[in-house]
């Protein structure tokens, strides 16, 4: 099982700033080893300068679409041109017709590549059909990661926000700012119980509003660790705020039909899908506590165990453990610069919790929305 980007070092528990060096700031090796951060010297999705000075202020607002992570296959692009031009009702029934149609030919192109490869095994001509195959497969892998970026993309124009773009176009003399929060817009996609828990990360706003905007050193590496973190932690809160919707819906269940905790266990996934859709839709094994209600979400997450709470943290598809360490390499670069000090405030460092945390429950979604038509790579 990979080691994954710990969510569990960042909930539950109110670290205020000056802690988070010795919480979050561990071996780059050991944190984002799953993700190979160190090893893409390069990429090609880097975003272009989207960010304007504020009367020469220092605080950098930013408009349009700022996605950090550019399009690299043609279905993307079609993508992020609609979401260019605007969105209204319309657009997004167009919008996601398009995604749909995309998955559609997606599962049919990577399908019928794979039986040419199958049906091709005896014959002289093995070895090219499954390279092709290889090829196919890779081209669509691409597509798709593109197609859940979109989407979450879209999701954050649907509040009136934008990601914070490529971390060096935001930087001014050193001095790196957020401008605006954003933070209502963002708490707003999270039910209260949830809410409560992604207050309890990052680092704490202070009672007086000014100490919030003064500036602060902080290492961009423990930034970059901590935006990794509440990604995960956002998806984690997505899967298990729905886990735990389903653990209370068999409290109306007669006891009778009550299925016991140890057989649940042994379950790899339990159904939350649709009903016109016969794939269910994983959320990693159950883990029902027979006979013991859990109050309110809170309770339920401590109540988990360990090795649970990381089944349902890890990214459950390869798609999606590369789209987050693409999003990140996007955002802060693989360049040497991680160990470097900048210049910033309590309000800017939270915009970036807020923003990952969503960013992860966005991503938990796309991936829902994707499986529907397209099937994605176990992880």
């Amino acid at each position: 099982m990979d080691s994954l980007p710990s969510y569990s070092k960042i909930s539950l528990t109110q670290f205020p700033p000056h802690q988070f060096k010795n919480t979050l700031l561990i071996s780059s090796s050991t944190l984002f080893s799953p993700f190979n951060f160190q090893t893409r010297k390069s990429l090609a999705v880097v975003a272009s300068s989207c960010c304007s000075n504020n009367n020469g202020s220092g605080n950098w607002e930013f408009s349009g679409l700022t996605m950090p992570l550019l399009p690299r296959t043609e279905t993307g692009r079609s993508l992020s041109s609609m979401l260019h031009r605007g969105r209204s009702q319309n657009d997004k029934k167009e919008f996601y017709g398009l995604v749909k149609k995309e998955l559609v030919d997606l599962a049919y192109v990577r399908s019928d590549a794979i039986l040419r490869s199958f049906f091709s095994l005896c014959s002289d001509e093995a070895v090219l059909h499954r390279r092709i195959s290889e090829m196919t497969k890779l081209e669509c892998r691409n597509a798709v990661e593109d197609v859940m970026y979109m989407l979450i993309g879209y999701k954050f124009s649907e509040i009136g926000v934008h990601l914070v773009p490529k971390l060096s176009n935001c930087m001014y003399n050193g001095r790196l700012e957020i401008w605006p929060c954003k933070d209502w817009e963002l708490e707003s996609i999270h039910s209260v119980e949830v809410l409560e828990m992604v207050k309890e990360i990052g680092w704490k706003y202070k009672s007086n509003m000014k100490d919030n905007w003064a500036l602060t050193q902080v290492q961009k590496l423990q930034i970059r660790h901590v935006y990794a973190a509440s990604v995960l932690y956002g998806y984690f809160l997505k899967s298990a705020s729905l886990r735990y919707n389903l653990e209370q819906s068999f409290d109306k269940t007669p006891s009778s039909l009550l299925f016991s905790r140890s057989w649940l266990l042994k379950q790899k996934t339990v159904s939350l899908g649709r009903v016109s859709d016969t794939r269910p839709m994983s959320v990693g094994r159950v883990s029902l506590l027979q006979g013991k209600k859990q109050d309110n979400l809170r309770s339920y997450v401590m109540s988990l165990d360990d090795e649970i709470k990381h089944m349902i943290a890890k990214p459950k598809f390869k798609e999606t453990k590369s789209l987050i360490k693409k999003h990140c390499s996007a955002l802060f670069g693989d360049d040497d610069s991680h160990d470097e000090y900048v210049s910033t405030s309590l309000a800017s460092l939270n915009r970036f919790v807020l923003e990952a945390v969503a960013f992860g429950s966005f991503l938990w979604d796309a991936e829902d929305y994707v499986r529907t038509f397209y099937q994605l790579e176990e992880n």
